[in-house]
């Protein structure tokens, strides 16, 4: 099977799949109201461990220019719509779901 990742922003949580299995559910931040993480289907075109600034210990940026999940230097942020449209993670979570990820992995972000 192929991983990839779906992204509830309603409900603040990415879920990561093998096929139709889920492997594991992680709580996240997402985009607030005048900068609003962007729906539809997208893939991860590259990954950065330690990007320095707001984005924690590691980036993987999504084909849409300028976005990306990532960590944060907040993790009281999280399960709340405070970013720049970005999908943020704890910094352990996106250690581990980046470890378990290749560079063109499929992301669907919806309602």
């Amino acid at each position: 099977m192929v991983k990839w990742i779906d992204v509830s922003v309603s409900q603040h949580r990415l879920k990561l799949f093998d096929g139709n299995r889920l492997i594991k559910t992680y709580p996240i931040a997402v985009g607030k109201i005048l900068t609003q993480t962007p729906y539809g289907t997208f893939t991860i075109i590259n990954k950065q461990r330690h990007p320095g600034g707001p984005f924690g210990v590691f980036w993987m940026g999504l084909s849409k220019p300028h976005y990306g999940i990532h960590g944060t230097n907040n993790p009281s942020s999280i399960g709340k719509n405070v970013s720049h449209g970005c999908i943020r993670m704890f910094n352990h979570d996106v250690l581990e779901l980046s470890s378990k990820l290749p560079v063109g992995t499929k992301v669907v972000i919806h309602k």
